[in-house]
């Protein structure tokens, strides 16, 4: 029996010898499975700018051509309407055609975002990371600020410099009552001695974010508030994980090129490193903590 088995094992092998299975290289699998998982690409971040700065001149000529050839009917649509149902706000059919004809098409300025996966839960203690940061060339966005302090003079400087609404005691009641909408508020500042008097608005502007708070340099003295809304003004990026432990930031506009938009990478990353350094060192001490409070076991 055994040298039965042994020559039915032997000719297996010579089988296999002579007719080899080829090893099917791991891009050319059609299989998923745990033993076979997809591999993850990795690119460096400047090719991945550059593939992607690519797929936006290739979308904006897609939709120039598209344009080019509905032109006709879609400004006639449009002049047609404006006829019908225009406002004397809305401009006229003629001004619509002559426009369509004296202007080119406009490229849409794309956001570019980077997400980064740093493996942290924000739902244990210490975990949670949120900061703010300049970018060197900012992220091309403008937000509408709302400035709140006592002081009417610099109530009065914050509007003329571009505050969306400023003000102290009358802002908060203007928020509670409906008056000035939340919605029309993209970010907040204020200084110090109006945090208790903030907590009367805390349900509408916590939800949303626009409540201030020190890790994201939104509470200023008065000295520096208007230093403090400019820089706010033009796109100071804000960061926090969400709850998969994921941090999306906007780090430009395609319009930037790929240099600018490196210089802000390597901004973002420094930042990043530094909170997280932050954050280990803090998880030490907790950790330190607890075994100092640990009981002995005999």
């Amino acid at each position: 029996m055994a040298g039965l088995l042994r020559t039915a094992f032997q000719a297996t092998r010579l089988r296999c010898q002579a007719h080899p299975t080829p090893l099917i290289p791991t891009h050319q699998r059609t299989y998923i499975t745990r033993a076979h998982p997809t591999p993850i690409p990795t690119i460096p971040i400047q090719q991945a700018l550059e593939n992607l700065l690519s797929d936006m001149d290739e979308r904006h000529n897609f939709r120039k051509l598209r344009w080019e050839n509905n032109k006709e009917n879609r400004v006639g649509q449009r002049a047609e309407y404006l006829a019908k149902n225009g406002k004397p706000s809305h401009p006229s059919p003629e001004d619509v055609k002559r426009d369509a004809e004296s202007s080119d098409y406009r490229r849409m300025d794309e956001t570019i975002s980077l997400a980064l996966q740093l493996n942290l839960d924000p739902r244990k203690p210490g975990q949670s990371l949120r900061g703010s940061l300049a970018l060197p060339h900012g992220n091309g966005k403008k937000f509408a600020v709302a400035v709140f302090t006592d002081d009417p003079a610099l109530a009065q400087q914050a509007l003329d410099r571009g505050a969306v609404a400023a003000g102290g005691a009358s802002l908060i009641e203007a928020i509670k009552n409906g008056t000035i909408s939340v919605a029309s508020i993209q970010r907040s500042i204020a200084t110090p001695e109006m945090m208790p008097e903030l907590a009367a608005v805390a349900r509408l502007l916590g939800p949303r974010g626009l409540m201030p708070n020190p890790k994201l340099n939104t509470i200023q003295p008065k000295e520096l508030l208007l230093d403090s809304l400019e820089s706010q003004q033009s796109g100071i990026s804000n960061y926090r994980t969400d709850k998969e432990g994921i941090v999306r930031i906007g780090i430009g506009k395609g319009s930037f090129g790929v240099d600018k938009l490196m210089d802000n990478v390597r901004e973002l990353m420094n930042e990043i490193q530094e909170s997280s350094r932050n954050i280990l060192a803090r998880g030490k001490r907790v950790a330190a903590r607890g075994l100092r409070k640990a009981p002995s076991i005999i």
